[in-house]
């Protein structure tokens, strides 16, 4: 048996999501609204692939449509959909691509999301 080869320093990278600074989210626009992202993936667009997404208390994200399935998980607070849906900490959801929503934390919220692709901005 071929023994495994450590992990070169280059490839790994390493952030606690109750530490790590995030990088604010802008938006295509040059809007930003108080959200930000902590994503280790240098090689894709900030938002995009797998990331932990933080809302402040009392944001609402732009009505947007999904290119690409959505995934997230509810890691600290709640967060309500348009249509009334409630996620609380623990939460696993998932959206189809194509799917149009807004989202809103009353009290702020922590999610680990994975989407496909970037975003339209329905607004």
């Amino acid at each position: 048996m071929t023994p495994i080869q450590s992990i070169k320093a280059g490839d790994r990278r390493v952030a606690n999501i109750f530490e790590a600074p995030f990088t604010p989210f802008v938006y295509p626009d040059g809007r930003s609204d108080g959200d930000a992202i902590l994503q280790l993936d240098s090689g894709l667009p900030l938002g995009i692939g797998f990331h932990v997404y933080r809302m402040p208390a009392g944001l609402s994200t732009r009505p947007h449509a999904h290119n690409g399935n959505e995934q997230f998980l509810i890691l600290e607070g709640e967060l309500i959909d348009n249509d009334g849906t409630q996620y609380r900490k623990g939460d696993l959801v998932w959206l189809r691509s194509g799917t149009e929503h807004s989202s809103y934390t009353p009290n702020g919220c922590l999610l680990a999301v994975h989407i496909a692709g970037a975003e339209t901005i329905l607004e």
